[in-house]
C-alpha cells in the first residue's frame, strides 16, 4: 500500500511566521528518504500554507515523486494545476473558516461543475480524484463525474477510533470502517481506484492498511509531523510505513 505524505503542516509552521524555515523542500526530501511514495499539499484559495511556488519547486525538483495537488474546485487552481501538471489533483471542498476539512465533498450536488474541471485536469493529462464520504451515492456521482479515483474521507472514522481522542468508541469505529470497506468495494466494481484519508494516525490505521485488495493509497500529514516534533521527520515516516505494513 502506497504511503502519501501531506506536507502542507510543515508549510503552517512557516508561514506562521511568514519565514523561510522550516525549508519545505528539504522536508520533502526527507519524506523521500524515508520511504514515502508521494507528497500531498493542498492549495487553497486563501494560500494559509502552501504557496504557488512550493508546487513549482516541488515538482521541478522531485520530478520522479508521485505529486498529489489538493485543490477545491475553482478555475483559478485548475489552471494552476493544469500548468505544473502533479501526478493526480484530489478536489476537495473547502471553506474559508475551517482549520481542516470536514467532510467530504457534495458530488451529488456539484455534478456539472466537478464533471467540467475534472474533464479540464484529466485533458491536461493529470488523473483525478474526488475526496468524497463513503456513501454509495457520492461513488456513483463521482464516477458520473469521470474521476479517475476517489479518496475516502476516514476522518469520522478515525474521531472513533483514535483512544487518545475524546470521541473514542471502538463499536462506533467497528461500523464507520465497516462503511468504508463497502464503499471501497463498491467504488472498485465501478473500475474507480480507491484511496483514503484524513485523520489517521498511529494508532487506527492498521484495520485500514490490512486491506490491500481495497485500498490502494493512505495519504496522512498531520500525525506524522506530530510525531516527528518528538523523533524526527524520518524517523516519523519510517514508523508510519511500517504501520501499514
Amino acid at each position: 500500500m502506497r504511503l502519501g505524505i501531506n506536507i502542507d503542516h510543515i508549510a503552517t509552521l512557516r508561514q506562521a511566521r511568514r519565514d523561510v524555515h522550516p525549508d519545505l523542500l528539504a522536508a520533502a526530501g526527507e519524506c523521500v528518504r524515508a520511504g514515502a511514495d508521494g507528497l500531498t499539499v493542498h492549495l487553497r484559495e486563501d494560500r494559509r500554507h502552501i504557496q504557488d511556488e512550493d508546487v513549482v519547486l516541488l515538482r521541478s525538483t522531485f520530478p520522479k515523486t508521485h505529486l498529489n495537488l489538493e485543490m477545491a474546485a475553482v478555475d483559478s487552481i485548475a489552471a494552476i494545476a493544469c500548468r505544473l501538471k502533479p501526478n493526480a489533483v484530489c478536489i476537495v471542498p473547502e471553506k474559508r473558516a475551517e482549520l481542516t476539512t470536514e467532510g467530504g465533498l457534495d458530488v451529488k450536488k456539484q455534478l456539472k461543475k466537478i464533471t467540467v474541471i475534472s474533464r479540464k485536469i484529466r485533458q491536461a493529462g493529470i488523473k483525478v480524484s474526488l475526496f468524497i464520504d463513503p456513501a454509495p451515492v457520492q461513488i456513483k456521482a463521482a464516477q458520473t463525474a469521470g474521476a479517475d479515483m476517489v479518496e475516502l474521507h476516514t476522518g469520522t472514522y478515525a474521531e472513533y477510533s483514535d483512544p487518545q481522542r475524546p470521541k473514542y468508541n471502538p463499536r462506533q469505529a467497528q461500523k464507520e470502517l465497516e462503511k468504508l470497506f463497502r464503499a471501497a468495494d463498491a467504488a472498485q466494481k465501478l473500475g474507480l481506484q480507491v484511496n483514503a484519508g484524513h485523520g489517521l494516525t498511529y494508532a487506527n490505521v492498521k484495520p485500514i492498511a490490512r486491506q490491500q485488495d481495497l485500498f490502494t493509497e493512505l495519504n496522512i500529514g498531520h500525525n506524522i509531523i506530530a510525531r516527528a516534533v518528538f523523533v524526527g521527520l524520518t524517523q516519523a515516516v519510517r514508523e508510519m510505513k511500517l504501520a501499514i505494513g
